[in-house]
């Protein structure tokens, strides 16, 4: 199958069905430990690194954003990625979830970050995955894993989608990567934080540090909408601006 024209590639066995189940005990694990530390106040409720549960996508279920053994896994898959894909790619972030029955994948594109990407079983019942091969297709692909095997596609061309969850656990990852020839890839590359491994907090700090450059620049030209479009965006994350003396000051609220 040639990916550059079909957009997608299922693979087989990429890692071993022992590591996929070692992964996804880790993820069981790591779950009911991260309920534990948030349900009895040990950690913030804001804090990242342990999971959350609050993801839009498919709410009330355990996702985690850069876990370090899933970001070890994103740089290990790479070179197989770029062997299938023949594509010279870039690491940007990986993305689990431990999906529950009654969940839904709702059928979408990816973001700028995920132009090449792949959904790789670690264990759980199977749950197919849908990708619409061409914008007007009338008939969907329907790909079903096994652990270890994983489902390249073109997260921004080709919409997918899952449909109510049957089973009771299944877990996925999901490792995206972008083009290394795009400048928007290179843009993007680490999810736009400084390497991988590190939190989302990492990725905020470099956009509302870019932004606030952004602000600064539109003020000495005098571009108020562009300063007033801003500071509410930056607002909408959470951050306060404030001027003294001509130095733009920021803190996270």
């Amino acid at each position: 199958m040639n990916f550059k024209r079909k957009k997608y590639q299922v693979i087989k066995k990429i890692i071993s069905k022992d590591l996929a189940i070692f992964l996804h005990n880790y993820l069981l694990l790591k779950r009911r430990v991260a309920k534990k530390l948030f349900d009895t106040r040990f950690i913030s409720p804001f804090t990242m690194e342990w999971g959350r549960w609050d993801d839009d996508q498919v709410p009330n279920t355990y996702c985690c954003y850069a876990d370090l053994a899933m970001e070890t896994l994103l740089v290990k898959v790479q070179p197989y990625m770029e062997k299938e894909t023949k594509l010279k790619l870039l690491p940007n972030y990986s993305f689990v979830r431990m999906y529950k029955h009654g969940d839904v994948l709702e059928r979408h594109l990816d973001r700028s970050a995920c132009s090449v990407s792949c959904t790789l079983n670690l264990g759980g019942e199977p749950w197919p995955i849908y990708l619409l091969p061409k914008p007007k297709a009338s008939k969907a692909i329907e790909v079903i894993l096994k652990p270890g095997d994983m489902l390249i596609y073109a997260g921004r061309e080709l919409e997918h989608w899952r449909d109510s969850f049957k089973g009771t656990n299944c877990g996925q990852v999901f490792l995206h990567y972008g083009e290394a020839d795009s400048q928007e890839a290179i843009d993007n590359c680490f999810d736009t934080r400084p390497f991988v491994g590190l939190p989302v907090y990492f990725k905020s700090r470099v956009f509302i540090e870019q932004k606030i450059k952004e602000r600064h620049e539109a003020k000495v030209k005098g571009d108020l909408r562009t300063v007033e479009t801003i500071e509410k965006e930056l607002a909408g994350r959470g951050v306060a601006i404030e001027d003294k003396n001509g130095q733009t000051l920021w803190n996270f609220q």
